[in-house]
């Protein structure tokens, strides 16, 4: 007979709290990941069909439901993720329910607005179940999951009541939605049973999305040369924004992601502190501008010769202030004090903002300057990390 070390895990296992233990990301959540790939590029190639104010405005709202939904199921699988068969089920199902989100999110506006309600309705049915669950089994943290059961509730009720609303005012009731279930995080910091999340688990997980949002650019350089057949000078503006697309990930994952982590698990400070709140929100602006870059990236690739619309030339220089911006939030947030951000990477916005000025000039200009500026913000932020002004090692 096997001994009990050897055994299977049991198939059902109540939730417990997991955030005491080593742990990393579980294939079920790189499986869970891959279908925001799919709703990251649809919102994205609705954005290129639609390069205008309302539809930037729209690309960022779906953007954010769609970062939300991933947000509070990430929150609950870091401290309650038992990979049990319930979980794993209601992790499946989670997963369809955002493969709609990405079907729907072309015409997430107007023809298929219903279809895009109904499946994030069903993401949120699925947390509050697992919620509902862990309430039962977790006691000593059962006033943060109430919060949170709450949050989710009254979140849902809106994207309910939107289903009956026409017009535009569904979408204010979307956005309230959203507002209402993102206050639940704070609240339960605030006023929950200082549960701590898992400090290690979290920051790759949000590693991984930067990952995911970051393949776009990537994407947007091989279908930019592919369609424009490799002739030379889109090849040209392909290569500068390559430059630019790796300059974006040295700045997070070796250094400003790298600091915010270094703050993040080696605070002494209690839950309460709010420094994961802070690193959790501030990844909204960074991802966003990672996508806004990769829009302009293509844009820029596509209109090699100059015609590229004004807010297709604008895409990359502001998503990568955005980016920055974002990066300097985490920094903060997680140090709770906004001096720690200053000057890197906060004093390199308004230069990332300035490549794109030139309007006059050919898109490769764009790029290249884009790239140089954020060239220069790796090289002060490698110079301030070798100063031991921007830690991201533990000392």
């Amino acid at each position: 007979m096997p001994d009990a070390e050897q055994r299977p895990a049991p198939l059902i296992r109540p939730p417990r709290l997991l955030t005491d233990v080593d742990r990393a990301a579980t294939r079920l959540e790189l499986f869970f990941d891959l279908a925001y790939v799919l709703v990251i590029a649809e919102l994205a190639a609705r954005l290129a069909k639609d390069l205008t104010a309302e539809g930037v405005a729209v690309f960022a709202g779906l953007f954010t439901v769609a970062w939300w939904s991933w947000v509070t199921t990430t929150l609950y699988a870091n401290r309650f993720d038992t990979n049990d068969v319930l979980y794993r089920l209601g992790k499946l199902a989670s997963t369809a329910a955002v493969l709609g989100m990405a079907a729907s999110a072309p015409d997430a506006t107007r023809g298929t607005a219903t279809a895009f309600t109904l499946s994030y309705l069903a993401t949120r049915v699925v947390l509050f179940a697992l919620y509902a669950r862990a309430y039962r089994h977790v006691r000593q943290a059962r006033a943060t999951i109430g919060i949170y059961l709450i949050g989710a509730a009254a979140g849902a009720a809106c994207w309910v009541a939107a289903l009956a609303v026409p017009g535009d005012w569904k979408f204010l009731l979307w956005g309230l939605g959203i507002a209402l279930e993102a206050l639940a995080p704070v609240a339960a910091t605030r006023f929950g049973d200082n549960v701590p999340l898992h400090l290690e688990h979290l920051p790759e997980r949000f590693g991984l999305f930067v990952i995911l949002v970051l393949g776009e650019s990537v994407a947007s350089v091989v279908l930019g040369v592919h369609d424009t057949h490799w002739t030379t000078a889109p090849v040209l503006v392909a290569a500068v924004c390559f430059v630019a697309v790796a300059a974006l990930w040295w700045n997070y994952f070796d250094l400003g992601g790298a600091a915010g982590k270094q703050h993040l698990v080696h605070t002494d400070d209690e839950q309460e502190s709010g420094a994961a709140d802070g690193y959790v929100y501030a990844h909204l602006p960074l991802t966003l501008g990672l996508a806004a870059a990769a829009i302009g990236v293509e844009q820029l690739i596509l209109h090699p010769e100059g015609d590229v619309s004004t807010l297709g030339r604008w895409m990359l220089p502001a998503g990568a202030a955005l980016f920055l911006l974002g990066t300097a939030a985490v920094i903060a947030g997680t140090a709770r004090r906004w001096l720690a951000a200053w000057p890197w990477p906060l004093a390199a916005v308004p230069f990332v903002v300035a490549a794109g000025a030139p309007t006059a000039w050919p898109p490769a200009a764009t790029a290249g300057l884009v790239a140089a500026a954020l060239l220069v913000v790796v090289l002060a932020g490698i110079r301030a990390q070798q100063r031991g002004a921007l830690r991201t090692t533990e000392t």
